[in-house]
């Protein structure tokens, strides 16, 4: 199947990604991830309309009573940064616009709640996993973590079994 939308070279985006690592672990101390900013940005939704709910939990209440505003994470601006970053790279390889990549078979709103349910799930996964891809296989594997490698194992082994039976979405 031929592409003919314009992508980054993915190794050049390799090193780009790989020196934005290595830059958050040397600046920060702290490796790449998004659940955590997720996270936060929950429990500052849940704050605003249950502050009891909040303060009856001890998790949700530790992120409030830590001394920082709820927002005022590094995690919360290192996504803004992903979202901004995406948009740069959609806009420099000419492929910024307002569409839903689909199969042809598949409808729009059919595709937006796959994708908003393989969100969700993604998400649930994440808190079991105490992180997200992200931070497990990217800030983990240059760790060397043996935790993250056996994680992006099971990613992996994960998606090529399930993927023959979703191929359908996209042919």
């Amino acid at each position: 199947m031929e592409r003919s939308e314009k992508f980054w070279n993915p190794y050049l985006a390799g090193v780009a990604l790989g020196l934005v690592l290595l830059a958050t672990l040397v600046l920060m101390g702290k490796g790449l991830g998004a659940s955590g900013a997720a996270n936060r940005l929950g429990v500052s939704a849940i704050n605003v309309v249950a502050p009891l709910h909040v303060d009856s939990k001890p998790y949700m209440a530790s992120l409030k009573a830590d001394g920082r505003g709820m927002l005022d994470d590094w995690l919360v601006f290192e996504v803004l940064g992903v979202f901004l970053g995406g948009a740069f790279g959609a806009f420099s390889a000419g492929r910024m616009s307002r569409k839903v990549i689909r199969g042809p078979k598949v409808t729009i709103p059919h595709r937006l709640i796959m994708a908003t349910s393989g969100g969700i799930l993604m998400g649930m996964a994440a808190r079991l996993a105490r992180g997200c891809t992200s931070g497990q296989a990217l800030s983990g594997g240059a760790l060397l973590s043996v935790g993250s490698l056996v994680f992006m194992f099971a990613v992996f082994g994960g998606a090529y079994s399930v993927a023959y039976f979703l191929r359908k979405e996209w042919n």
